[in-house]
């Protein structure tokens, strides 16, 4: 039996973020495609600065031909101020699996901002404490 590698890849631009979603040895619905965008746009709502994703959806036949389940495999590669964030999902059902695999990113995207945030913080609080503390009166005139 001969696999073949079906590629099919849809872009689109919600907001200022570019969404690739492709397929590997699976053809991508319509309906997986509205999947993915529903379940992105929850991540895009916690953070606004993405600036790409790539989906991929496949299939992996490995387990079928011994009685085993297919598994459905959905990963995402996103880009966030020049940074890349990497999760996968696999599930036996490509929409439970399109649904983890949100929520993995989701929860990679709200850690980042998080850690976003605190530097900000800490670094509004290092200004304090190296300023000069002397009094104007204690300093001689010149």
């Amino acid at each position: 039996m001969r696999l073949h590698l079906l590629n099919v890849s849809y872009k689109y631009k919600d907001n200022n973020m570019n969404v690739s979603i492709s397929g590997h040895h699976i053809s991508v619905t319509e309906a997986m495609d509205t999947a993915v965008r529903e379940k992105l746009e929850k991540v895009e709502r916690h953070f606004d600065q993405i600036q790409s994703i790539k989906v991929i959806l496949s299939l992996d036949n490995s387990g079928a031909s011994d009685g085993g389940k297919k598994s459905h495999k959905a990963e995402a590669i996103m880009r966030v101020s020049g940074q890349e964030m990497f999760v996968q999902a696999l599930e036996d059902d490509m929409y439970k699996a399109i649904n983890e695999m949100a929520d993995k990113l989701d929860r990679q995207v709200r850690k980042y901002k998080t850690r976003q945030e605190r530097k900000k913080t800490q670094g509004a609080g290092r200004d304090e404490r190296y300023q000069d503390t002397t009094p104007a009166e204690a300093v001689p005139a010149a």
